[in-house]
């Protein structure tokens, strides 16, 4: 007589797959639930800082960020335990954001008027980033990435050329302008080539001759033609460029953008939830 054993997963392996993955129903729920809840809680920092409100609502507002305090708490913690090394996610990039915009409420309640470091919470809104991999977005971001990547040594010498631009064109500036026109040294020059060159224009310094006037309006509708330029190179990579991923992230090490039907994670080996 053949038995069949079906294996449950485990409670772990339920949380992690609604924390950290956003492919499933309850994971999708979940990362949204945490965003409306960050929104609130900034919100609710907002509001505190204006006296009048303040006056009138502030034990209630105390109160709801009490709540969300200790529901980030609990979130946390359970980040922590739904993981094989809980110390891969207390030192990530997102553990730390996570630890940081948390404790603020606790420390306020030693030092009067740390509250309003709560603000930092608005960092956890780059969370976002994790429900923006639903569907088609997440092959987009990554070939973004992939992409900025690929031509940062195109981007690095662009730059470098820019640079050298403009300490050419303020030093021919300082030589035609002087000091008479606010141009009164070379390094305050090359401040101007820049500001020029990428079409902010403070208006603190104005060339004051025909021909300074003349090479400003050249640098003007040059530095329309330098912005496109970066442009065009990312986006020539990024056409050659395609990456497949989904949102499962690694039970052991929390990496994310696997391949698509991957059993196992690029980076360590552990095998990936099902």
């Amino acid at each position: 007589m053949n038995t069949k054993t079906t294996s449950k997963p485990s409670w772990k392996h339920r949380l992690h797959e609604i924390i950290y993955e956003a492919d499933t129903p309850a994971g999708k729920l979940f990362d949204v639930v945490l965003l409306i809840a960050i929104l609130a809680s900034i919100v609710f920092v907002m509001l505190e800082s204006v006296e009048s409100i303040q006056k009138k609502h502030g034990d209630l507002l105390n109160i709801a960020e009490w709540i969300i305090t200790i529901l980030f708490s609990i979130e946390y913690v359970l980040r922590i335990i739904s993981i094989k090394k809980p110390l891969k996610y207390v030192f990530s990039f997102y553990g730390v954001i996570d630890f940081l915009s948390t404790i603020p409420k606790y420390v306020s309640i030693f030092l009067v008027g740390s509250h309003n470091l709560a603000a930092l919470r608005a960092l956890r809104l780059l969370r976002v980033f994790r429900i923006l991999k639903l569907a088609r977005y997440i092959g987009e971001s990554n070939r973004l990435l992939v992409a900025l990547r690929a031509s940062r040594a195109k981007i690095a010498v662009f730059l470098f050329f820019v640079v050298i631009i403009c300490i050419i064109l303020g030093t021919v500036m300082y030589m035609i302008e002087g000091s008479e026109n606010g141009f009164t040294s070379i390094p305050r020059s090359v401040y101007w080539a820049i500001v020029t060159l990428t079409t902010v224009g403070y208006g603190d310094i104005a060339p004051g001759t025909p021909l300074g006037q003349l090479i400003a309006s050249v640098i003007m509708i040059l530095g329309y033609a330098i912005i496109a330029i970066p442009t065009g190179i990312v986006s020539a990579e990024m056409s050659r460029t395609k990456v497949h991923t989904n949102t499962q992230a690694c039970p052991s090490c929390l990496k994310e953008n696997h391949q698509d039907g991957a059993d196992f994670c690029y980076h360590c080996g552990t095998k990936l939830n099902e």
